[in-house]
């Protein structure tokens, strides 16, 4: 089950998580209410036959898919590829992933402005909404195997922050404000 909290503001090494104090955790309604991240355990095991995948794929128009592994021995230019990935940016389009191996940290911001850090391990699926400020990075085990969603043919640039005055940004900060509707099956 994924678990997600409030960060100290100690950005030094992003792959340990160093606490100054226990972490404040956070359930996943807060995390909704607060960022629009949704989240659904998926079986990864048999992802391709899984009905809530299989629903929300129909329901969100998921059309293409593909598979990263993120590893010193799989993904090139590794460490270079890691500090991009850990970059404060945005995404014209929503980010979704299904672990299917290994686990990380994906950190978003909420409508305060403050860090948000979600732990993912294999089976669980998140859907980080388009225009909202985020940033992912391996834990200590540096290995995740994750699906990629899409709805059609992927354009999958990062605007780093600030990118404010984006039409994408401008749109997830109004629905930030009036509140995210929660998709229902």
């Amino acid at each position: 089950m994924v678990r997600a909290w409030y960060m100290d503001s100690n950005d030094a090494d992003q792959r340990l998580e160093h606490h100054r104090q226990p972490p404040e955790f956070v359930s996943l309604d807060h995390l909704f209410a607060v960022t629009g991240v949704e989240y659904f355990k998926i079986n990864h095991l048999n992802y391709d036959t899984d009905a809530t995948l299989k629903k929300l794929r129909e329901k969100r128009g998921y059309t293409y898919e593909d598979e990263i592994t993120c590893s010193k021995e799989c993904l090139q230019n590794y460490e270079e590829k890691l500090r991009n990935f850990f970059t404060e940016h945005l995404h014209t389009d929503e980010e979704i992933r299904l672990v299917l191996d290994g686990s990380g940290y994906f950190d978003v911001r909420d409508k305060n402005d403050e860090w948000i850090r979600i732990e993912v391990t294999a089976g669980d699926l998140i859907i980080i909404p388009s225009g909202i400020y985020h940033r992912f990075t391996l834990d200590i085990n540096n290995y995740i195997k994750a699906k990629r969603y899409f709805i059609g043919e992927p354009v999958w640039l990062p605007y780093n922050r600030p990118a404010d005055n984006m039409e994408c940004r401008k749109h997830y900060l109004k629905q930030l404000q009036k509140g995210f509707e929660v998709l229902s099956f």
